[in-house]
């Protein structure tokens, strides 16, 4: 898995810092989470081929985190894209875009799918032999999903001497990828484990923005690999979250520490702060693995 930070700032864009959306690469998708103003001109900053883009995840219907998705649309119409968009969002998010479209009479030259979303449970929202995809119900002033990404598992690793010493047949080798025993030439049952080992290992990815301290979200993301948490302001400044729904960096690494995360990635900073290693600082004393969001930095895990 590969993460881009397009933005991570709230509220408003910034001239040093955008507004909320990332790029999740995994199994070959290219997954756009969040669309904040001005994210298409950051994608073209990271050299990200918009063509690739056939997944979109929209958190929540507040502007910082949907305000780029119409142009994002039309630049693409105007690329002549062919390929399908599927649209993840709250209900209400085909309304708003189509209603644009509609109003500029500007439909697109390619099919566009919304999946309009408004259980209060998780649920899947997307499966392929490689990935699953999950909403996480989170606490915010509006109706609001952070989004679990998990790999399935990959292959498992061909012992090519063990194989041979055997008398396997190639005909069996995508059997023996997939974890089954099979027979060799001589009619011998040849139990998997003997010729072949654990392949890669699958990685999760969840995303966490925007939402209050809530530790509902515990059992979703259990064990995750990487979790990604909005730490909107510092403990200081705690008594804002009440009103405003949101988290601190301590809250987000309580979070992380509950559910057992191996790492941690703050961001969805208030632009009130101007040293960001101060969020990093405040999370650290409660979990070990902290990572802070940057406009443009990439993460590999």
């Amino acid at each position: 898995m590969k993460l881009t930070i397009i933005g991570c700032y709230s509220a408003t864009p910034r001239i040093v810092g955008q507004t909320t959306s990332q790029i999740l690469e995994s199994r070959g998708h290219v997954f756009l989470i969040d669309c904040g103003e001005g994210t298409q001109l950051e994608l073209r900053r990271h050299k990200v081929k918009f063509n690739l883009i056939k997944h979109i995840f929209i958190s929540h219907l507040h502007g910082d985190h949907y305000f780029g998705l119409i142009g994002l649309i039309s630049t693409f119409r105007l690329l002549n894209r062919d390929a399908d968009l599927h649209i993840y969002g709250p209900k209400g998010i085909k309304e708003i875009i189509t209603i644009q479209l509609k109003k500029s009479n500007s439909w697109t030259n390619f099919n566009l799918y919304f999946h309009e979303l408004e259980n209060s449970c998780s649920e899947l929202l997307f499966e392929d032999n490689r990935i699953e995809v999950f909403t996480i119900p989170l606490d915010h002033r509006i109706y609001t999903n952070g989004f679990l990404f998990k790999e399935k598992p990959f292959d498992r690793k061909l012992l090519i001497n063990q194989i041979k010493a055997n008398n396997i047949d190639k005909a069996y080798f995508r059997k023996l990828k997939q974890g089954s025993d099979v027979y060799n030439k001589e009619g011998k049952l040849i139990k998997n484990s003997s010729v072949t080992t654990i392949g890669r290992k699958s990685k999760s990815y969840a995303f966490c923005s925007d939402t209050a301290y809530n530790e509902c979200i515990l059992p979703l993301i259990k064990n995750v690999d990487v979790l990604y948490h909005e730490s909107t302001f510092l403990e200081l400044h705690k008594n804002l979250c009440i009103k405003t729904k949101h988290s601190t960096a301590k809250q987000a690494a309580i979070i992380a520490k509950k559910a057992s995360a191996l790492k941690l990635i703050l961001g969805h900073y208030s632009s009130r702060y101007t040293d960001l290693q101060l969020f990093k600082s405040e999370a650290s004393t409660i979990f070990e693995n902290v990572l802070l969001a940057r406009d443009g930095i990439s993460f590999n895990f």
